[in-house]
Parts: C-alpha cells; sequence; structure tokens
C-alpha cells in the first residue's frame, strides 16, 4: 500500500519538525532534531518520515535541475541554475539529507532495541540510499563519525567517497539478510509507503541499490564491482517487474505533499509552464518513434509548415485550420488548449527560401517543423526559439512543445517519487554482461529494460513495434541512451550514468557558465565556516580541472574520487 494519507497526522508534524531542524548548522548534524523520546519512539511511525522525505528530495532533483543537466528538460525563465549549471553552495540540501538520517538513525536504534528486524532492514537501506545520495552528489561527506552528537562528536572528519560507498555497500548486504528472514509480525500496515511491509519486494530493492552502487564504483573497483553484480544476479533477487518499483505516491493535499508543478498551488502556473522539454530528449525520441513521449509531453501548439508558394519569409499571423487569423499573432495557453480540444489546427507557414531569422543572435534557425518540439540546451534565451513571437514571460511559446497536462496535477498515476526500477535494474545488467560479466545476456537484458520502462508509463502494448526500432547493436552508447530515456523523472541517475561513461554524449549550449556539464554539489559557507578544517581537507582531495572556474576545487567541475583517472566524462 503507498497511499499516504492512511498515515496519523502526527507522522506529517513530525516530518514538518523535521525539516525545520534542517535550518540549524552543521554542528547539529548529530542532535535530535524533533524532540521525540528515543527510548519511546515507534519504528512503525518513524519509517514514512523518513520515507516521505527522501522521496520528495530525491523527486526534487530528478525532475528538477539535473533533468537541465541531462537535458531531458529546459527552463524558459529564471532559468540559470536549471539550464546555465550557475550553480551556489548547496546548504539546504545539504542540512535536507543530513536531517532525514538522524531520523534514519532512531528509526535503526530503536529497532535494535526492541527486535525489530523488518525495521532494521529498512533503516539499513534507507541510510544507504542517503549516503550514496550524499556521495553522489558532493563526494567525500561525514559519514564514519556522523551522527555522534552523543558522543561529543560535534565536528565530524570527512570520510573519502570510496569509503562511503563500501560502506553502502556492507550495509545493503546486511540489509538484504535482515529481510530474508525477517519477522514481519511487528510492522503496522500503512506505514511502509513503498512495499506496505512486503520484505521480499523490500530485499530486491535492497539488492538493485546494490547493483546500482556496485555499477557506480565500476570504474574504480572493478573487481568488487564484478563480483558483487555476479553474485546477486545469480541469486534471482532484485527488481524484475515495473509492479516492483520503489515509488512513493503523492497525497495532493497541500503544496508539500504535491507533484512540484501541480497547478492547484501555484496560481501562475510558472512552474508547470516554464519548464519544457529538451532538443535533446525529443530529437532522441522522435527518430525512434518512442511511445512514452506522447505520454510525457504535448504537441505544439503552433506547427510551423514549409509553404514555397508564401510571398514572405514566414507568416506574420497564425492561420486556425488554414485561414490566417489576420492581427492575431499568438494565442494563450488556455486558448490553444480549448480550441485544440474542440478540434481545431493551429500553424504558421514559412518559405525556406525567403525565411531570414528575426534575431540571428538568438535564434539562427532552421525552423523545427516537428509536430514535437523540444528547447535545445544551454540557449541564451530560450523564449526565442523557433520564432515565438511572443518573447518574454507573459505568453508562452507556443512553437515548442510544453509537458504533459498530466503534470500539471497535485496527484495521479504518473506522479511517483521513483527511487530504484526494474528498468535500471534491467540496464545494469545489460552493461554488466557488455562488459563480459556473469550476468545474462546483454540483449535480453536491454530489451527488459526498454519493456518494463513501456509498462510504467502505460505504453507496453506498444513494445514490439518500438524495440525493433532500437534493436540492440552490441554497444554501450544504445544500453546508457535507453537507460537516459527511462530515468525520466529521477534523472539524478543518468547524470551519475553520464559522469563515469560520457553517455549520451551531451553537449551545453552557449549560455552556460562553463562549456561543459558539471559533475558535482559546491560545498557550502556553512561548513566551511563551522566545520572548516575537515571541509577545506575534503576540498583539498577534489581534482581542479579545466573547467572548475574561479571556484578552483570547490566547484561544480571538479573531479571527486569516482571519476578521478578515469578519463570520464571529459
Amino acid at each position: 500500500m503507498k497511499i499516504l494519507q492512511y498515515i496519523p497526522k502526527v507522522v506529517f508534524i513530525l516530518a514538518v519538525l523535521v525539516a525545520s531542524s534542517c535550518k540549524e548548522s552543521l554542528t547539529e548534524i548529530n542532535e535530535n532534531p524533533n524532540g521525540v523520546d528515543p527510548n519511546s519512539a515507534n519504528p512503525n511511525l518513524l519509517m514514512p518520515t523518513v520515507m516521505t522525505g527522501v522521496g520528495t528530495q530525491y523527486l526534487k532533483l530528478g525532475y528538477g535541475r539535473i533533468a537541465g543537466v541531462v537535458q531531458h528538460t529546459q527552463e524558459d525563465a529564471w532559468k540559470d541554475g536549471f539550464n546555465d549549471y550557475n550553480w551556489t553552495e548547496e546548504d539546504d540540501e545539504w542540512k535536507a539529507w543530513y536531517g532525514f538520517l538522524r531520523n534514519n538513525d532512531l528509526l535503526y536504534k530503536r529497532s535494535v532495541e526492541l527486535g525489530f528486524t523488518f525495521h532494521q532492514g529498512v533503516a539499513l537501506t534507507m541510510k544507504a540510499f542517503i549516503f550514496g545520495t550524499i556521495a553522489d552528489l558532493w563526494g567525500d561527506a561525514p559519514y564514519t563519525n556522523a551522527l555522534k552528537g552523543d558522543q561529543g562528536e560535534m565536528l565530524p572528519a570527512f570520510d573519502s567517497q570510496e569509503v562511503i560507498y563500501k560502506g553502502i555497500i556492507e550495509d545493503l548486504k546486511q540489509a538484504s539478510s535482515l529481510f530474508a528472514s525477517a519477522d514481519v509480525s511487528t510492522y503496522a500496515p500503512g506505514y511502509d509507503v513503498f512495499y506496505n511491509g512486503d520484505k521480499l519486494k523490500w530485499q530486491k530493492f535492497a539488492n538493485s541499490l546494490l547493483l546500482r552502487y556496485y555499477m557506480r564504483v565500476s570504474s574504480k573497483l572493478p573487481d568488487v564491482a564484478k563480483a558483487g553484480i555476479e553474485q546477486i544476479y545469480t541469486s534471482g533477487i532484485y527488481l524484475k517487474d515495473a509492479s516492483e518499483d520503489a515509488v512513493m505516491d503523492y497525497i495532493g493535499a497541500a503544496s508539500g505533499d504535491s507533484w512540484p508543478t501541480a497547478v492547484a498551488f501555484d496560481v501562475s502556473q510558472s512552474n508547470w509552464r516554464r519548464r519544457r522539454p529538451a532538443a535533446a530528449l525529443i530529437n532522441t525520441m522522435t527518430a525512434s518513434n518512442d511511445p512514452r513521449m506522447k505520454v510525457w509531453f504535448q504537441p505544439v501548439h503552433v506547427r510551423w509548415v514549409s509553404d514555397a508558394t508564401l510571398k514572405t519569409g514566414m507568416d506574420e499571423f497564425i492561420r486556425k485550420d488554414g485561414v490566417i487569423q489576420t492581427g492575431v499573432k499568438a494565442l494563450t495557453e488556455q486558448e490553444l488548449r480549448a480550441e485544440i480540444s474542440a478540434g481545431h489546427k493551429f500553424t504558421r507557414h514559412f518559405n525556406p527560401a525567403l525565411y531570414k531569422p528575426t534575431r540571428a543572435d538568438l535564434f539562427n534557425g532552421p525552423l523545427n517543423t516537428g509536430e514535437y518540439v523540444g528547447v535545445p540546451a544551454g540557449m541564451i534565451d530560450p523564449t526565442y526559439y523557433n520564432e515565438n513571437p511572443t518573447t518574454g514571460q507573459q505568453v508562452q511559446n507556443q512553437h515548442a512543445s510544453q509537458l504533459s497536462y498530466a503534470y500539471q496535477a497535485s496527484k495521479g498515476g504518473l506522479l511517483k517519487a521513483r527511487l530504484a526500477s526494474a528498468a535500471e535494474t534491467a540496464f545494469i545488467l545489460a552493461e554488466a554482461a557488455q562488459k563480459g560479466w556473469a550476468a545474462g545476456g546483454a540483449e535480453a537484458h536491454y530489451n527488459n529494460g526498454i519493456k518494463q520502462s513501456l509498462q510504467t508509463w502505460g505504453v507496453a502494448d506498444q513494445y514490439d513495434a518500438y524495440v525493433k526500432a532500437v534493436a540492440y547493436k552490441g554497444t554501450l552508447a544504445q544500453i546508457m541512451e535507453q537507460k537516459w530515456i527511462a530515468s525520466w523523472t529521477a534523472a539524478t541517475e543518468a547524470w551519475f550514468d553520464y559522469r563515469r561513461t560520457a553517455l549520451p554524449a551531451l553537449v551545453p549550449g552557449l549560455a552556460p557558465v562553463s562549456r561543459a556539464l558539471p559533475l558535482r554539489f559546491i560545498y557550502s559557507n556553512n561548513e566551511l565556516n563551522n566545520n572548516g578544517d575537515n571541509t577545506r581537507s575534503a576540498i583539498d582531495k577534489l581534482e581542479e580541472t579545466n573547467f572548475s572556474g574561479p571556484r578552483k576545487k570547490n566547484s561544480q567541475w571538479s573531479k571527486p574520487w569516482l571519476v578521478q583517472g578515469t578519463g570520464k566524462p571529459w
């Protein structure tokens, strides 16, 4: 059961208190954040607090600006951090993840005290997921001595990224073992928002995270990765079907428990309107007639039509069902939606022989005549794309696609935070097999990854036609491209894959601060001010690159241990 409304209100009060606690200094990483008596806390009540916090934060990254990094989406306003990688310190993000760890640590300790083996497994799995995300995002971080404020460890040293990944692997192994024999009689139904106490699914989730992290370290610890992946594949206990995905549903009752682009809590609808599909994703999906495209995105409202008989370079006004609407350069999104729903079609014509860009410095053509049109990465002003006549923010770009209207909702069948999936797991195994490891056949896993993703998005009936269009030819590039597509709304995984493989071969545009995709988050001034020696030691271990810029080693373009010496992604 993943329906959050069955959780008592006290849990959400607790979650609010946890969130507010994340506003304190780094020294409070080790303090009890919510006033709950650690001697009487009920593990069942603590579980959903951890799960919903982690799920919400993870989705915000993968559907938010990291989707901009990997060119799933672009924004056409307030785009600096989204399209252009103009990032500043990540203090709130850091505090959020360590805030989850404090609650999770209490969950684990109480579970051990009470002998709740199922809850112990959940806590270890979530600990691994949270610390894994921290290491993935920043690199070195407090790990061994984190959460030890009761032992006087208020300024914890930063462990190396390598040590953290190795610790994660051990925790997940232990969690998997616990789930294999766990007593679930202590579980109260409705409090596990991922799997409602299904210990086998939790074991599959833990093992799939092991596959994720083994592959993550495969360039640096290849022997460890190979042995680990082969062992889990042999066990057969991992996510195999989309119905087993680790997902969190949204309640949709308030802004904080709704999908991030929900319009019910956004009067201007700006969060939804300014987020557009990126050209890299749209072009890839169009080339293979990917059925997921129609689920995720809308066709352009006003499509360009090539017309050699036109006496001018392009129509000044739009056409409705082929008839020029004199004086009407554009309609609002609401007006176009109503007209198109009523069966009308809108176009503008252009003559390729006569057309000249209106602002060649911002959009130098050619015009995109596609039914689905994505915005190129890193444009100086995305609102000029494709000769939009209403630049700026007053009226949307009628010549570029928008997200599906499903993403305006507060909750719904498509609106889930997805922490791990059968599709991702299949592509990991495909990559392992492609390396020559004993993990089955690469093609079979590749095809299954596609199948599971199509099932996730409700288009499994189109699998046969689609898989022929993207038939496996034995290359890593194909595996990573399909995994990149399948990571829609979970783009953090696509980012981490790109970082270690340089695939797919994404190219930044002209506007970004640096002409390379970023690799990590920046340690904040708060860390430097409150735990300076340890933070500076971690920064010293980063590898400065040609793209690091004025921040030097503490830059989003500096390389953490995971990619140092690999030649990836650049």
